[in-house]
């Protein structure tokens, strides 16, 4: 699976606070090869009419997470790993999921990424988990939501979007990204995800 690209949207957009609107002021090394095409799945962003850029409040939900990290090249392999762990805790103790699940990106470079899979819950079960799963609450504040229809593996296109939009609006991120599935990743075709990008902004 194909990450270059939206590893490196999110790392420059992870710090545009420390630098805004410093995109594109300076060329690309002549030696760099051209990013390869979109895949067919990739659809425009705001296709549909989609929102791409909507400034919104984010509300903090209650969640039980999943703390991991990943290489880009097994993205989705690992969320998928993440989110089936979180599936059985929930469903072993019966807790009843309130929202859909979600990604909270906590770091990330060119070449991998820290994360929480996350699940909202309407309110913290008795017995919390332990070790690298936890209960705790999903960012909040000012943000930007944009709309991604297609593949996972096209997801690099929206977030190149999403950086360029940052850098025209010039606009300062806060240093978290934030991925709600409306089709779940564990049971969806890789080529229908519909995922909401959340973009905490100071």
């Amino acid at each position: 699976m194909r990450r270059p690209l939206r590893a490196f949207a999110l790392a420059v957009a992870l710090t545009l606070a420390a630098a805004p609107g410093a995109f594109g002021q300076s060329s690309p090394p002549a030696a760099d090869p051209p990013p390869p095409p979109p895949p067919a799945q990739a659809q425009p962003p705001g296709q549909n009419g989609d929102p791409f850029g909507e400034a919104l409040t984010l509300a903090p939900k209650t969640i039980i997470f999943l703390k991991g990290q990943a290489k880009w090249d097994s993205a989705l392999e690992s969320l998928i790993d993440a989110f089936k762990s979180v599936y059985a805790f929930l469903d072993k103790e019966s807790i009843k999921r309130a929202g859909p699940a979600m990604t909270i990106y906590t770091q990330a470079d060119d070449t991998g990424f820290q994360f929480q899979a996350a699940v909202p819950i309407e309110a913290p079960p008795k017995d919390p988990p332990k070790g690298d799963m936890a209960v705790g609450q999903s960012p909040g504040g000012k943000a930007l939501k944009f709309v991604h229809r297609g593949s996972y593996d096209s997801m690099d296109s929206t977030y190149e979007a999403i950086t360029n939009h940052l850098d025209e609006k010039r606009l300062e991120a806060e240093d978290v990204f934030i991925e709600e599935y409306q089709t779940d990743p564990v049971t969806t075709p890789e080529d229908k995800f519909v995922v909401h990008v959340y973009v905490p902004i100071k």
